[in-house]
């Protein structure tokens, strides 16, 4: 059967970084109630010519460099965000363009922190369905744009930023010794729509509006969402949580990625944490911490590695993928 395994990585993120001490002097807040209620130290924060676009290009051009592999040998291109440069058209044919990328197709997912799962999943979909060989897939992130910077619960918590993986037809034996992504587990329950939203849009408002949020409603679905997708890709697969080496999670909140972990039985030792870096940079985050675990050698050729994610409306989803 025909699996899409994971050829290169890349990331991007822009120049300026905020740190906890930075916001103290924009909020009421404190270094102390951040870094306690959250993980987070720092965040980066995208300055003039920095936009989601622009931060793709680059995690792309890494990735592709990382493969040793051109825009010519891509056939879709696929990004994750919920800030794009333009309501239309997709940040994905503008990315296309950047590259100089005259074939082949692109465009883009929303799923807001849950993107980059369901982007994965959706390349997958495509390279086993023989429509694209090589597909480009980017979380890409400009939250700092749609934030209240007056709201202290909200602001505190996002930062801009960008990674990119790319996923290559292979073929496999159908085990789960296979390299590639093995299965995916993807939710979703608009009920859930105003505990985590933007309050404005092209159709309702015609503003861009700001991103509202009710932090312990969300924090309450948060883990038992998560257990739920993860324990389906177990079932799906026939592995446990002692078979995984490595658990990527959406970087959302310490608190939540802890309780999640401990409840699924994952060792905090195999969980990769770059929250406190990166903030919660939404479909961003993913790609950017898997960046830095195979930057500083974490994840190897081999390792069974869970991603995880859960984001506005709520969606919520899973990719189990052998490296």
């Amino acid at each position: 059967m025909i699996r899409s395994v994971v050829r290169g990585y890349g990331a991007a993120l822009p120049k300026r970084v905020m740190t906890n001490r930075d916001l103290e002097s924009i909020v009421d807040t404190t270094d102390e109630w951040i870094v306690q209620r959250t993980g987070i130290t720092q965040r980066y924060i995208a300055g003039e010519g920095e936009t989601t676009a622009s931060l793709g290009e680059q995690a792309a051009r890494a990735a592709l460099d990382n493969a040793g592999l051109t825009p010519a040998d891509i056939d879709l291109i696929l990004v994750a965000t919920s800030t794009p440069d333009n309501t239309f058209p997709a940040t994905a044919v503008d990315i296309q363009r950047r590259l100089g990328m005259e074939h082949g197709y692109a465009f883009d997912m929303q799923a807001v922190c849950t993107g980059f799962v369901y982007a994965m999943a959706t390349a997958d979909l495509h390279i086993r369905g023989g429509m694209a060989r090589r597909a480009l897939v980017i979380g890409a992130e400009t939250f700092s744009r749609i934030l209240d910077w007056k709201d202290r619960t909200t602001c505190v918590l996002f930062g801009d930023g960008a990674g990119a993986l790319i996923l290559e037809a292979e073929e496999g034996e159908g085990t789960t010794s296979d390299r590639g992504i093995l299965t995916s587990k993807l939710r979703s329950d608009g009920s859930h729509k105003e505990k985590l939203y933007v309050d404005g849009g092209p159709s309702s408002t015609g503003t861009v509006g700001h991103l509202r949020m009710e932090g312990r409603e969300v924090f309450k679905h948060a883990v038992a969402m998560i257990t739920d997708v993860i324990e389906g890709a177990f079932e799906a697969t026939g592995t446990t949580a002692e078979d995984i080496d490595w658990l990527v999670p959406h970087q959302a909140n310490r608190r939540i990625i802890d309780a999640s972990a401990k409840k699924l039985g994952i060792p905090p030792e195999k969980v990769v944490v770059t929250v406190d870096l990166h903030g919660n940079t939404s479909a961003a985050s993913i790609p950017l911490a898997l960046s830095v675990a195979l930057a500083d050698g974490r994840i190897k050729k081999g390792d069974l590695v869970m991603l995880e994610a859960m984001g506005g409306g709520f969606t919520w989803g899973s990719v189990l993928v052998r490296w």
